[in-house]
């Protein structure tokens, strides 16, 4: 059984998660987004060790943590590579600051990748769209989904990167899957799938 913690970081409110078994002492980090010291005092108190970080996408407000949580803990970081390849304007580099850097224990994912992290396995769904990078990680009844689908909305896609008819295409991926997962975004409050079939005008 999955134990989720979540961290509300920063002026962007982002949703920072921490994801272990129930009663382990071994944990990954999603979307280390802001307040790398709120991060580390709650693995501090909590007797957590960080495996890894995963990212959804590599906007500047789900990676601002990144940087002194892998000095700090050592742990692996994945991301799509995608978010990693960025080029363009001035404003691009600004809105993808891991893009181009060499950082130690960073890891690329694809579509299908089966990740074995702290006792857990997540599985990487790839769905562009808000950036091209975006992914979904799932794990047990969860999706992780970054901002590709929130509450009641989606992500926007009119930053560098984004495209309007991919993540439409990566929305009707998650509406068509079997399960009724519960859903962990990067902004708001939880969900499961089915209410976000019926109400989500975006899955529809």
């Amino acid at each position: 059984m999955l134990q989720i913690d979540c961290l509300v970081l920063g002026g962007y409110q982002v949703n920072c998660y921490i994801v272990r078994p129930e009663g382990s002492d071994h944990c990954v980090v999603i979307d280390p987004g802001f307040e790398p010291e709120t991060i580390l005092r709650f693995l501090q108190e909590q007797e957590l060790t960080a495996d890894a970080i995963l990212l959804t996408h590599g906007h500047f407000d789900h990676v601002g943590a990144v940087m002194e949580l892998l000095e700090k803990t050592g742990c692996r970081l994945i991301m799509h590579k995608k978010d990693w390849i960025v080029t363009g304007d001035p404003v691009a580099a600004w809105i993808f600051p891991l893009a181009g850097r060499d950082l130690k224990g960073l890891e690329f994912c694809a579509d299908g990748d089966g990740l074995a992290l702290a006792g857990l396995t997540f599985t990487v769904l790839e769905t562009p769209g808000h950036t091209k990078g975006s992914v979904c990680y799932r794990c047990e009844d969860v999706l992780f989904t970054g901002d590709t689908l929130f509450d009641g909305s989606c992500g926007r896609t009119d930053l560098p990167g984004g495209n309007g008819d991919s993540l439409g295409l990566s929305l009707k991926r998650l509406k068509k899957l079997p399960e009724n997962y519960r859903i962990f975004p990067g902004h708001g409050s939880s969900s499961t799938l089915d209410v976000q079939r019926r109400s989500n005008p975006y899955l529809r």
